[in-house]
């Protein structure tokens, strides 16, 4: 491992693969498949290890939508496009949305109040009833914040028409995706039944949920970042982004099957690098941590304390 990271130009060798891309995107099918048919059965047994196995499978589609919005799944980028949209129907976020505010995300970290999935977290006095709200969802492990993250970032037409004021093609595209997408959910409530779906998905969504609480939490809550105050900054250059990001180390297996979305400082400095050939990056960032260490210190913080400042000003170097 070197000490100092190696310069982009050296990595551009770390290229995406066609059957790389396709082999997770099998895998993501198969598992799928394969907790809806042990959910659908009776057998009390068979339908918890449905949910849990679903569960794992929402989480991975996540990490997919996440590649295919970076163009890194696959060498032919065609293919993006189409397996976006299949991954944003099962991480129920509009693939042209997620690409368009996460290639934002990835333009302003480092600066809190401009980068579009950090500014609702920017220090600021909370009124007593959103306290509570937030304290106790943080506290009892309710993914308040998965869902809040989909719905104001990729789902608030208003915002993102705000955002892109400028680009009507791009407006249109928003919101055609985000329209085709709610009539699928409301075709596929109608056809199937709310009960039924419930049944066969509710409970491994919620577990998805926590689990991509902790995933994005991780990412960039509770790290110093500055603020521009509604003054014109300049962006950071993808490698130094790494002081405004953390990397949560998972067990090696549930790594290399997600991707190494863990690896988010690596992410972060070299976008350009398929998530499943991060691990051939030969440095070791500054801000990894471990998942055993981090969560119990992460939790035994209040919610508003973890979410609205960072560890400079609460003094918890979490």
């Amino acid at each position: 491992m070197r000490d100092q990271p190696p310069h982009p130009s050296e990595l551009y060798g770390l290229k995406p693969s066609n059957v790389a891309g396709l082999s997770y995107v099998v895998s993501a099918l198969a598992t799928t498949a394969a907790a809806l048919w042990m959910a659908s059965h009776a057998a009390p047994i068979l339908w918890v290890a449905g949910q849990v196995v679903l569960a794992f499978a929402l989480v991975q589609w996540f990490i997919l939508l996440h590649e295919c919005g970076h163009g890194t799944l696959f060498r032919s980028k065609w293919l993006h496009a189409s397996f976006g949209h299949l991954a944003g129907f099962f991480a129920i976020i509009p693939f042209h949305c997620w690409k368009q505010i996460h290639y934002r995300h990835h333009k302003w970290t480092g600066w809190q109040d401009v980068d579009p999935t950090t500014a609702t977290l920017t220090p600021r006095t909370l009124g007593r009833f959103e306290r509570l709200l937030v304290n106790v969802c943080w506290r009892y492990w309710l993914p308040l914040f998965s869902v809040l993250y989909r719905v104001n970032n990729f789902w608030n037409m208003p915002r993102l028409m705000r955002l892109y004021r400028s680009q009507p093609q791009l407006r249109r595209r928003l919101l055609v995706n985000t329209a085709a997408l709610a009539t699928i959910y409301a075709s596929l409530i109608s056809m199937v039944g709310p009960i039924t779906l419930l049944h066969l998905a509710g409970p491994a969504l919620m577990l998805a949920l926590v689990a991509e609480d902790v995933l994005l939490l991780s990412q960039h809550t509770h790290v110093p970042m500055n603020l521009s105050h509604g003054r014109s900054v300049d962006p950071y250059r993808a490698v130094a982004q790494e002081e405004f990001t953390r990397s949560l180390r998972l067990p090696s297996w549930l790594s290399r099957l997600w991707l190494h979305f863990d690896a988010h400082e690596l992410h972060h400095m070299y976008p350009f690098v398929p998530g499943y050939r991060l691990a051939q990056i030969p440095y070791a960032p500054t801000n990894e941590v471990s998942w055993r260490r981090w969560i119990p210190a992460a939790r035994a913080l209040p919610g508003e304390v973890f979410l609205f400042q960072n560890r400079n000003e609460s003094g918890f170097d979490v």
